[in-house]
């Protein structure tokens, strides 16, 4: 973060200053007093469970030179009514700074599906330009965003944002504290039904980025969704789109999948989109599953009108990793099970989309093993959006399918109901219970699925299979 005095803190705040107005804050802006460094803000959030305000006094004692807090303590603070509003306005007045100060170029990234890997292609990309700021993990929230801001500084040219909603202007609220230069959405899916309450209210949540704009900013949409698309209609400039259809600015052509799940495909640009003369070049993708198409073109959209060159930009693409845990994280065990940890979350287009992979990559000579969970957050389409996916386990030959909680049930019963028997299917009520089964039941050459929302707890069943080859491999992962 740019330093700050404690005076500058309460001014940004709109807080009542209990410090030495001239304690200065230089170095992290936390709410874990764990990561407290010299020079820290330690941010006393009020939580459920735990009070940010009962570290307080250890964090100072770690490091921190002031701490922003809801009530009067024994340490230097900065005194506001709402600790989380207080955040957000400081990340919105130290971006205000530096925009005033520099060269500094915003991204927001949203989407039903695909915002983490998109956010850490584009970090890919972007590097090699210049110093970027990337959220760790899904910093995406109204606190989460505000912490991504405050990490950047003087020297910070690209400033990448992942802008997650879970309700009607939650989007707004957030492109308030950072206004993005560049506003990219990707699907419009279904993921949070339950929340928003319906697929158009997902839709005008996920607008929010486009109308939420700096001045003269430019939206980059998914021309393949027709939902996302017509956000241009409320685009305050210029519109670039991404996607496969002929009418896409930014183009994918001549699309394959190897056997090992990773897309190439021909990366064509219209004239003027790109930043130099060459309009088209070959792409091959590291990651794992025909859906990363989509993030790709969304990234390189973004990073083409931000200036990357187009060979700079194929070159980066076919470099980039998967840097988010849990995410079609591919595993090549020595005993010869492939394990793919796609455990982060669920919502029926992702699940779809990674059963595809699934079966892409077990092809006709390896057995295929889909371990799924509960997808949450669906409202009252959940019974149904499960019984769907039993059937595409089916529809897609998966050789064996473990239903991984009662939530999930519904899964087990659309395999059952679609013609799958006898051991094909199995329903286990917990983690601990398909740690087992899969102990007995997997063999040497199964490709395995690991798939469910994070509050299921099948990430842990992830890193088990996942450590069990990579242990004995030296932690190597593909």
């Amino acid at each position: 973060m740019i330093e700050l005095t404690a005076a500058q803190v309460a001014a940004a705040t709109g807080g009542r200053l209990s410090a030495d107005p001239e304690v200065r804050v230089g170095g992290p802006v936390v709410v874990d007093s764990r990561r407290v460094a010299p020079g820290s803000l330690f941010v006393a959030l009020p939580g459920e469970h735990v009070d940010g305000h009962d570290y307080a006094a250890g964090a100072v004692a770690a490091g921190a030179t002031l701490v922003l807090a809801a009530r009067e303590l024994d340490v230097p603070c900065v005194v506001v009514d709402d600790v989380q509003a207080a955040l957000g306005e400081l990340a919105r007045h130290v971006l205000a700074t530096l925009r005033e100060r520099g060269d500094l170029r915003v991204v927001g990234v949203t989407g039903s599906v695909g915002k983490t890997t998109t956010k850490d292609l584009l970090g890919q990309l972007l590097r090699p330009e210049g110093p970027t700021v990337v959220p760790r993990g899904s910093f995406n929230n109204e606190i989460g965003l505000p912490l991504t801001v405050l990490e950047a500084d003087e020297s910070t040219r690209f400033l990448v944002l992942e802008m997650g909603a879970s309700g009607v202007g939650h989007l707004t609220y957030l492109t308030r504290i950072a206004p993005p230069d560049v506003s990219v959405v990707l699907v419009v899916g279904s993921a949070h039904l339950g929340e928003f309450g319906g697929i158009e209210a997902v839709a005008r949540a996920k607008s929010e980025i486009v109308t939420g704009l700096a001045p003269g900013g430019v939206a980059v949409l998914n021309a393949d969704d027709l939902r996302v698309a017509a956000m241009a209609d409320v685009a305050p400039g210029e519109v670039v789109t991404f996607g496969t259809i002929p009418a896409a600015d930014v183009r994918a052509e001549d699309l394959g999948i190897d056997r090992t799940g990773r897309a190439s495909f021909t990366l064509r640009v219209r004239l003027g989109a790109a930043g130099d003369a060459a309009t088209s070049a070959r792409a091959t993708l590291g990651l794992v599953g025909e859906h990363h198409v989509t993030n790709a073109l969304a990234a390189a959209t973004a990073a083409l009108r931000l200036g990357v060159a187009l060979p700079d930009v194929v070159a980066r693409l076919s470099d980039a990793r998967a840097l988010s845990p849990h995410r079609m994280q591919v595993t090549e065990r020595p005993d010869g099970i492939t394990v793919i940890d796609d455990s982060y979350n669920a919502n029926p287009d992702s699940m779809r989309a990674a059963l595809k992979a699934l079966a892409v990559m077990a092809g006709r000579d390896r057995r295929s093993v889909a371990v799924l969970g509960e997808m949450l957050e669906l409202g009252e389409d959940s019974r149904v959006a499960h019984d769907d996916i039993g059937r595409l386990v089916v529809r897609l030959n998966v050789k064996l399918l473990v239903v991984v909680g009662e939530g999930a049930g519904g899964i087990h019963d659309g395999a059952t109901q679609e013609g799958s028997w006898g051991d094909e299917t199995r329903f286990v009520p917990d983690v601990e219970t398909a740690s087992a089964l899969l102990r007995d039941e997997l063999q040497e050459g199964d490709v395995v699925l690991v798939k469910a929302s994070n509050g299921s707890g099948l990430w842990r069943l992830g890193d088990e299979l996942a450590a069990a080859g990579a242990d004995a491999a030296g932690g190597e992962r593909a």
